[in-house]
């Protein structure tokens, strides 16, 4: 799982992830740091139609925490 940030184009290499439901607890201890340590919060995610995203703790969060969601293009990179 890697995942960029659009401003400063860093980019974040987490871990392979062993099935797409370990996605979340992954995403969610991620989104915990880089508000502590950069004192920003995330305002949105570009992703692709993946399973992963396809879970209810993630809706939650985005949800509660005002994430909008914004779907690439199929096949594209």
């Amino acid at each position: 799982m890697v995942i960029v940030d659009e401003y400063s184009k860093d980019g974040h290499g987490l871990c392979s992830l062993p099935t797409k439901m370990s996605f979340f607890e992954v995403f969610f201890k991620f989104y915990r740091r880089i508000q502590n340590e950069k004192a920003v919060c995330i305002t949105s995610i570009k992703r692709d139609h993946g399973g992963e995203f396809e879970n209810e703790n993630f809706h939650l969060l985005c949800e509660e925490n005002g994430i909008l969601h914004n779907f690439l293009t199929p096949r594209t990179p």
